[in-house]
């Protein structure tokens, strides 16, 4: 039995870049939950038919990166990583999102060899459906905080990493729909499937911070239960 890979259960969660490298060598599926704010812009932009490049940092790599795909680049324009910015966004728009949490992660995923999804709150059920449709043990990767990463920095160093409750809750929620669909769960699964309490995410740390700075409706799309379809995995780099 692997200890750090949660062998013998279909469905297990861990944090970070460093919950990605656990559990990449034994599950088939990985999903990114960054609930504050990469996953819930991503389900939004899918879900009105768009795509998003996950970049990891916003500096001249990321920018490069990004105009050689053609992508409008978050943060540039009207666009940005917050939700709220991206929910009239048009059909067809190819949207790089840098973020050193939530694109960095399904980056590193994608080197595993996994299949990657990018979940949240909003289509917690719908991203459950189709890592149980995929097969295999599915590893859910919470995102949370790295403390003094400065999203516009080299991108040569990162913070340690801070758990977060918003993407506890949102691991939680996957994980509660997964079992729903017979799929059994690890302990660390299982508790965070009993403990989904989307209330709690306003009141939370990161929840206050973005009330504080006057961003108190990506809070509310962010907290929005199984509102969407959209289950959006990583192909070639996209997620669509």
């Amino acid at each position: 039995m692997g200890i750090w890979e949660q062998s013998g259960h279909d469905v297990r969660l861990d944090w970070g870049g460093e919950g990605v490298a656990a559990l990449g060598r034994e599950c088939t599926v990985l999903v990114v939950v960054d609930v504050l704010s990469f996953s819930t812009t991503t389900d939004i932009v899918v879900g009105r038919g768009g795509r998003v490049l996950p970049v990891r940092w916003r500096d001249e790599r990321g920018i490069a990166r990004a105009k050689a795909a053609g992508a409008v680049i978050a943060g540039e324009a009207e666009f940005t990583l917050r939700p709220s910015s991206v929910t009239d966004i048009p059909p067809g728009t190819l949207l790089a999102l840098p973020s050193p949490n939530g694109a960095t992660l399904c980056e590193a995923a994608a080197e595993t060899g996994a299949a990657v999804l990018a979940g949240c709150l909003r289509n917690a059920s719908a991203v459950a459906a189709k890592a149980h449709e995929l097969g295999g043990p599915i590893g859910l990767v919470a995102a949370g905080e790295r403390w003094g990463v400065n999203i516009f920095g080299s991108g040569d160093a990162f913070g340690p990493l801070r758990p977060c409750l918003e993407d506890q809750v949102g691991a939680g929620a996957i994980a509660a729909a997964l079992a729903r669909l017979g799929r059994s769960l690890s302990p660390e699964a299982a508790l965070a499937a009993r403990s989904v309490d989307v209330d709690a995410v306003a009141g939370c740390v990161s929840g206050r911070e973005l009330t504080g700075s006057g961003h108190g409706g990506d809070v509310a799309l962010a907290t929005e239960l199984d509102v969407s379809q959209a289950a959006p995995v990583l192909n070639e780099g996209v997620l669509a």
